[in-house]
């Protein structure tokens, strides 16, 4: 097999996360051109389908499901739903991420604590668990998507660091777990990307000018920097890679 055949997805599908947007939807898209059906989820329906509409344009056969991470029902409607539309499930990527509290553990209220982690950390271990017999049935591979703060905890996030690491311990417990039924899980730690998430950083032209001087690369990365990683992740290029923790953040944590 040439090598970059390895890379090609064709007849696998795909679900990903938070998706209408950012990270999400750049590894959607790339998951898309290299092949796979992709099962986009995020809470907005409208935009879900704006997104649809532009992976159909581009040939990426996609569906939109709306989900809520945090929200068991919607994990299990996700899941079902796919099945039904594609008949198998090959691809998970967790991308679903919150942060409602900006600054330190001690000015976190609890009811900010529960939503960070229901969509952080519980929401990536229901649908990976409730799509394990999919996956056990495919070889499938699970991307979790954590974050610099996980390994280098941010004072400006505190809890969310935490919820971050927390995924980081669950994907290289899931991959022990996991290896000896074939499936992999893996994850991918940003550093600093410009997302909507991430906006309460960048659009202060201050701080923006702070965190892009501690970064070796002297800039913030874009969405799409992120796929291919993920590409990789997903593929039968990485068969031998599980309970990775794949750092993109510009040398920022060398």
């Amino acid at each position: 097999m040439h090598i970059l055949d390895r890379f090609r997805l064709d007849g696998k599908v795909a679900i990903v996360t938070g998706a209408s947007k950012g990270i999400g939807k750049e590894i959607a898209r790339a998951l898309g051109q290299a092949g796979a059906k992709v099962v986009i989820s995020s809470r907005k329906q409208d935009t879900l389908l704006e997104v649809v509409k532009e992976f159909n344009e581009e040939g990426i056969d996609s569906m939109a499901v709306e989900a809520h991470s945090g929200k068991q029902d919607d994990i299990q409607e996700l899941l079902d739903s796919t099945i039904l539309q594609y008949g198998r499930l090959d691809i998970v990527v967790n991308n679903a991420a919150t942060n409602p509290a900006f600054g330190s553990t001690s000015q976190t209220d609890m009811g900010a604590f529960d939503k960070i982690f229901e969509v952080n950390l519980k929401g990536a271990f229901e649908l990976s668990r409730k799509a394990l017999p999919e996956l056990r049935k495919t070889k499938g591979s699970v991307i979790n998507i954590s974050s610099i703060a996980g390994i280098r905890p941010d004072e400006r996030m505190g809890i969310y660091s935490v919820s971050k690491a927390a995924l980081i311990s669950l994907t290289q417990t899931l991959a022990k777990e996991w290896a000896g039924i074939g499936v992999r899980v893996n994850a991918i730690c940003p550093g600093f990307v410009k997302t909507k998430l991430s906006e309460a950083l960048w659009s202060n032209d201050q701080l923006h000018k702070h965190i892009v001087g501690m970064i070796p690369m002297h800039r913030m990365a874009e969405p799409e920097e992120m796929a291919g990683l993920a590409l990789f992740l997903a593929s039968e290029a990485s068969s031998y890679c599980t309970g990775g923790v794949y750092v993109a953040d510009g040398g920022l944590i060398i």
